[in-house]
């Protein structure tokens, strides 16, 4: 009796993977195998895209009926939480707890899984939400403009680090979950290719504004992406690997970063 294989999985099946797991969008994802991951994970920052786009709206909208930029800011940090269930900012916590228990790989491991979260995860979200609204607010007060599309960039490039740290030769430090499903799944020159995008992509959003700024943002998503890198070796070496909750913290991480440069004046 012969079998037929299964079909390729099309790019919209990639896409579909991406917005079901990376966001609260209702889409349905039908694929779970490596193929349709990988261009999940290829997909990644497009979600962030839409991510961002949202919270901008949300703060522009804010803006508009005479809210304050620091009210605007916190609406526009508190729409990407809730459109990923808030997992980016617990996986941050996890991710603090497990690196700050100083516990050997499966222990640190077994830390993260538990429901509580620790004194290093709640300090960890607490300056995380502190340093982006700030960093929201002042871009805000500068420009209206300006604090929309830092919106968009920050999200998009949180997301491109998940792209990278999805790449081969980075292994899952368990053998189940949503770290295991991704871990590996992009070629290295893909996720080189999809960084130089972002970056490039984030250099012509500063160009609505002046030269400076498309160096400014350009500068914001590759500090934001050498963040994200420097934490997910250190978890690496910490924990064997990656895990779901290590990518919430690399999104984090990154988003947070961006954000952050976007303020600064060179």
């Amino acid at each position: 009796m012969s079998t037929t294989p299964p079909p390729s999985p099309s790019r919209l099946d990639g896409l579909r993977f991406a917005f079901g797991t990376l966001s609260v969008l209702p889409v349905e994802v039908s694929r779970w195998d490596r193929e349709t991951a990988r261009g999940g994970m290829l997909s990644a920052p497009l979600v962030g895209v839409v991510i961002g786009g949202c919270a901008g709206l949300a703060g522009l909208l804010l803006l508009v009926l005479g809210a304050s930029p620091l009210l605007a800011a916190v609406g526009t940090v508190a729409v990407p939480a809730v459109m990923t269930r808030g997992l980016h900012l617990d996986g941050l916590a996890d991710t603090a707890d497990g690196l700050g228990s100083g516990k050997p790989p499966a222990d640190a491991l077994r830390i993260m899984k538990q429901s509580d979260i620790g004194p290093f995860g709640v300090l960890s979200v607490v300056f995380v939400l502190f340093a982006q609204v700030a960093a929201v607010a002042q871009l805000y007060g500068e420009s209206w403009g300006r604090g929309v599309v830092a919106a968009v960039v920050s999200a998009t490039a949180a997301r491109t680090a998940l792209t990278s740290a999805a790449r081969e030769g980075v292994p899952p430090a368990r053998p189940e979950g949503l770290g295991a499903a991704v871990a590996r799944v992009v070629p290295v020159r893909w996720a080189l290719g999809v960084a130089g995008a972002v970056a490039l992509g984030a250099g012509g959003s500063g160009a609505l504004f002046s030269s400076y700024d498309v160096v400014r943002s350009v500068v914001a998503v590759v500090v934001a992406l050498l963040a994200a890198e420097r934490l997910l070796q250190h978890c690496v070496r910490r924990f064997g690997g990656v895990t779901g909750d290590v990518f919430g913290g690399l999104a984090e991480t990154a988003g947070t970063a961006t954000l952050v440069v976007l303020t600064f004046s060179f």
